[in-house]
C-alpha cells in the first residue's frame, strides 16, 4: 500500500532508512502491537515518515505523540542552503533531523501552489543571508524579502529599507525585524534623512525609525564585525573582536548595556559570538590567534548580570575538524536553538560541530554535508541556519518534497 503522503516525502535510500511502512506496518501485520512496544517501534522511525504513521489510526497518534514526548524527542534541525554566486536562482536546500540522523533535500513548492504573493515561495534575487538562526533574508535596494517558516516554503516580500545597508545587521524579535549598521560605509551617519536603524512590522507591513546603535557598535556597524542573538523581547549585538555587548527593546525603542559577555576571557578570547538559547546566551570563543586557534570554549550566561553558569570545551579533535584543511581560522558562526548548539567554520561550511546541552552536561559531535561538493562549494554561498521542524508542521506542509539523501552516524 502506496502511503498517503508518499509525494510529499520520497526516499533515495529506502534500504537504508527505515519507513512508516517497512517499520511499523509489516510488524502490525505479524501481532497486534500496542503500548510501550509500539512507541519504542516508533523512536527508530524518522520524523518525516511519522507523517503517514500518524494517519494511520487515533491510537497510532497517541502512541507517536507518546514516543516523541518520552522516548526519542523532536529535536531542532540543522539548515544548508547552497546558491549559486553566478545565478542567485539556483539555490539547493539540505536540512538534517538530529533526532532521525538523517540529510534530506528541501525543494521549494511550485509558485502556482501558493495562495497569496504575501506567503508564497520565492524567486531568489540576491544573496541569501541568516540571522539569527531561523531568519532568511534576501535584502536589494528595491526589495526585501524574509521568511520564518521553519523549511523556508513560504516566505514575505516587502519594501527595502529606506537606508540602504550593504551589510546589515538583522534580527527578528517577534512580530519585529530590525535592519540596523552599516552605515559608515554608505554616508548614513552624515545624513540625517537615513535613519541608522529600522524597525519593520510584520503585522502592519510599515518600516519605523529609530536611534542609531550606541557609539561602541557602530564603530563596526555591519554584519561581519558583529554578531546578532535573538530572544521574544530583546536583540542582543555584541562586537566579535572584543564582546562589548548591548541589548535592544523594539518595544521601548532603547538600548542597554555595555555587557560584558567574556568575563575573566577578554584577553585569551580573540573571537566571540553569541546566540540565544532555551536557558540563557551561549557564548562560543576562539582562544589562541587565527594562525593557531589552541581551543574553542562555550559558556552559557545571564546577560545582564553577567554571570556564568556552565563553562565547556570543544573536544580537540572537533576543533580540527572545524579548521578542516586549513590551520588558519579566523571566524566561526553560531546558531542556537532550544538546547542544540551549531557552530561551523565559514570558509569549511560542509562540517558542522553540534552540541547538546542538557542538565549542565555537553554532548558534542559533528555532521558533514556529504551530498555537497567540497570543490564547488568554494564557488557558492553557502548559508546555515536552523529550525524547529515539529510533526504537525510536516503534516501541513504538503507542497513540499523532502528527499531523503543518506542516513549518518550518530553524533
Amino acid at each position: 500500500m502506496n502511503s498517503p503522503f508518499s509525494y510529499l516525502f520520497s526516499s533515495s535510500t529506502a534500504s537504508n532508512v527505515p519507513t512508516a511502512e517497512s517499520e511499523m506496518s509489516e510488524r502490525a501485520e505479524e501481532c497486534a502491537i500496542g503500548g510501550d512496544i509500539l512507541e519504542e517501534i516508533i523512536s527508530h522511525v524518522p520524523l518525516v515518515d511519522l507523517v503517514s504513521a500518524n494517519s494511520v489510526a487515533s491510537s497510532w497518534r497517541s502512541a507517536i505523540s507518546s514516543s516523541l514526548l518520552r522516548l526519542n524527542t523532536v529535536k531542532p534541525w540543522l539548515m544548508l542552503h547552497s546558491q549559486s554566486t553566478r545565478s542567485p536562482s539556483a539555490v539547493t536546500t539540505l536540512a538534517y533531523d538530529p533526532r532521525s540522523h538523517l540529510w534530506m533535500e528541501v525543494q521549494q513548492p511550485s509558485s502556482s501552489s501558493s495562495s497569496s504573493s504575501s506567503s508564497s515561495s520565492i524567486h531568489y534575487f540576491s544573496l541569501l543571508r541568516s540571522s539569527p538562526s531561523s531568519l532568511l533574508y534576501m535584502l536589494s535596494a528595491s526589495r526585501f524579502a524574509f521568511s520564518m517558516d521553519p523549511l523556508h516554503l513560504n516566505w514575505q516580500v516587502a519594501a527595502p529599507p529606506i537606508g540602504w545597508r550593504p551589510d546589515p545587521v538583522v534580527a527578528a524579535v517577534g512580530n519585529h525585524i530590525i535592519v540596523a549598521g552599516s552605515g559608515a560605509c554608505c554616508g548614513i551617519q552624515d545624513d540625517d534623512t537615513i535613519p541608522p536603524l529600522e524597525i519593520y512590522d510584520t503585522t502592519t507591513g510599515t518600516w519605523e525609525w529609530c536611534d542609531s546603535m550606541p557609539t561602541e557598535l557602530m564603530d563596526s556597524a555591519a554584519s561581519t564585525w558583529l554578531s546578532v542573538a535573538a530572544e521574544q523581547n530583546k536583540m542582543y549585538v555584541s562586537v566579535k573582536r572584543s564582546g562589548v555587548t548591548y541589548s535592544f527593546d523594539p518595544r521601548t525603542k532603547t538600548w542597554c548595556g555595555p555587557y560584558n559577555v567574556r568575563g575573566d576571557d577578554v584577553e585569551s578570547v580573540f573571537f566571540s559570538v553569541i546566540g540565544c538559547g532555551g536557558k540563557g546566551m551561549i557564548v562560543v570563543g576562539l582562544r589562541g590567534e587565527a594562525e593557531d586557534v589552541r581551543s574553542v570554549v562555550m559558556w552559557e550566561l545571564l546577560v545582564e548580570t553577567e554571570g556564568r553558569r556552565d563553562e565547556w570545551e570543544m573536544p580537540f579533535q572537533l576543533v580540527e575538524k572545524l579548521k578542516g584543511e586549513s590551520e588558519y581560522m579566523p571566524s566561526i558562526h553560531l546558531n542556537v536553538m532550544g538546547d542544540f548548539v551549531f557552530v561551523h567554520n565559514p570558509s569549511e561550511a560542509r562540517e558542522v560541530v553540534v552540541c547538546e546541552v542538557k542538565e549542565g552536561a555537553c554532548r558534542w559531535g559533528s555532521v558533514t554535508a556529504a551530498a555537497l561538493d567540497r570543490d564547488s562549494c568554494r564557488f557558492r554561498n553557502l548559508v546555515v541556519s536552523c529550525s524547529n521542524v515539529t510533526l504537525p508542521y510536516l503534516e501541513r506542509a504538503r507542497n513540499s518534497t523532502l528527499l531523503t539523501r543518506n542516513k549518518t552516524q550518530s553524533f
